[in-house]
């Protein structure tokens, strides 16, 4: 176990998925730290990555794949989807011994399910992983904690305070939770990792998805389009006839690029909630669009600390990419699934965190505090249309709002005289 590593969300929810499952499949982007984390529970590993070995162990999964899995468990197999028939080898292998913590699989990619022939339902769970939150990176005091929250909504939070500055909340979000950047020694080294990351994303995992080339210079248009409508439901036509504005892309190969940056866990976008208060064509139903770490915004618009600092405008949708990766992270061991809301009649809800056991949380984001009063009322007013819908309609009755949050940039946390709770983002932990 290496003593420098920095403690993950996902950490108790793998040793629990190992104590009850033969295998763990943690799936999430390159460099998010799968493989380290999954390295503190291993007790043996195959990298399948390894430039010595690689070609060595696609010919052993062609002809015998058992043999790769022999080894101290739990095996830790990296990159499992090199070889797709590791899939049913390691489900094979969890059927003949019946125990728990076999086997972990990393894997960056999703697999075509076609090239598997066994789903591994009831043998091998899966779990996401994403890149560090700011609690994760130590730049949270996490001081406030998300499940507590949800479990006592009168707990005291007034007066806790966040020591993060709006410049270092800036350099985190243009740096990312990438792990290998947070020990480079300068700034300018810790800014390199996103810009190094999306150039491998251009000139290879995108084509290597599926094996057919894509143009790096037309991925990163798309990219750049894409980070110009963030935290947007711009439509997907929108985004097309941004990239042709310079480059000739089909409708076609546009959303073969969309997908493959999905299956690489680029796009993480969030879906709208369509509770059933207004008619369902005043309800915005298209997705918003957001990067698994908003640092790929950053890197593909060739923004920078100091360029965003004299534009808080823009970094305000940088901003809640950030709150909106971080809230995914911690909502994970909750069974959280995060949406949105929004009106033809401008009522909105940056994000809805529903947990599994049936609460939710109603969320705005504002960077600034002279914002703070417009999104209460509209989280405000948004639960009294819910209130009202119930009084009106036998059924079907929707749960009223566990918790109304304004997640900010600012520094301090405190709870409104009509309930809304201002949590600064370097506050919140799971």
């Amino acid at each position: 176990m290496n003593v420098n590593y920095l403690n993950r969300v996902v950490d108790n929810e793998l040793k629990m998925q190992l104590e009850a499952m033969g295998a763990v499949l943690i799936v999430g982007p390159k460099w998010c730290g799968k493989t380290t984390t999954a390295i503190q529970k291993a007790k043996s590993i195959l990298k399948m990555q390894d430039p010595d070995k690689k070609n060595a162990y696609l010919a052993t999964a062609q002809t015998k794949p058992s043999l790769l899995l022999i080894g101290d468990n739990p095996r830790l197999i990296d990159e499992w989807q090199m070889a797709p028939v590791l899939w049913d080898a390691v489900r094979t292998k969890v059927d003949e011994r019946n125990e728990e913590g076999l086997f972990i699989l990393t894997g960056s990619t999703i697999v075509d399910e076609s090239t598997i022939m066994h789903s591994g339902a009831g043998r091998i769970s899966k779990m996401m992983m994403r890149p560090m939150s700011l609690y994760e990176s130590q730049e949270s005091n996490g001081k406030i904690s998300l499940q507590q929250l949800f479990n006592n909504k009168e707990i005291d939070i007034d007066g806790i305070s966040s020591s993060l500055s709006i410049e270092e909340l800036i350099f985190a979000a243009c740096r990312g939770g990438w792990p290998s950047s947070l020990n480079k020694k300068t700034e300018q080294a810790k800014l390199f990792v996103v810009s190094s990351y999306i150039d491998n994303i251009c000139e290879h995992d995108v084509s290597s998805v599926d094996g057919i080339k894509k143009e790096p210079n037309k991925i990163r248009a798309l990219l750049k389009s894409y980070a110009r409508n963030i935290a947007t439901s711009a439509t997907n036509k929108a985004i097309l006839a941004d990239v042709n504005a310079n480059y000739n892309l089909s409708e076609t190969s546009m959303y073969k690029y969309l997908n493959a940056l999905e299956r690489i866990y680029i796009i993480d976008d969030v879906p709208a909630w369509n509770p059933s208060i207004r008619s369902k064509t005043s309800i915005r139903s298209s997705k918003k669009k957001i990067f698994i770490d908003p640092s790929i915004a950053v890197a593909s618009l060739d923004l920078s600390p100091a360029s965003l600092i004299q534009d808080l405008h823009t970094f305000g949708f940088i901003f809640e990419n950030l709150c909106i990766r971080d809230l995914k992270v911690y909502s994970n061991s909750l069974g959280g699934t995060i949406s949105y809301y929004r009106d033809r009649f401008g009522l909105e809800a940056d994000a809805v965190l529903h947990l599994k056991n049936g609460k939710y949380a109603l969320i705005e984001f504002k960077l600034g505090s002279k914002d703070i009063e417009l999104a209460a009322k509209h989280l405000l007013k948004l639960h009294a249309l819910i209130i009202i819908h119930n009084n009106t309609n036998k059924s079907p009755k929707l749960r009223e709002p566990d918790l109304l949050i304004v997640i900010t940039g600012g520094e301090i946390a405190y709870t409104r005289q009509d309930g809304v709770k201002i949590i600064p983002i370097g506050c919140l932990k799971e």
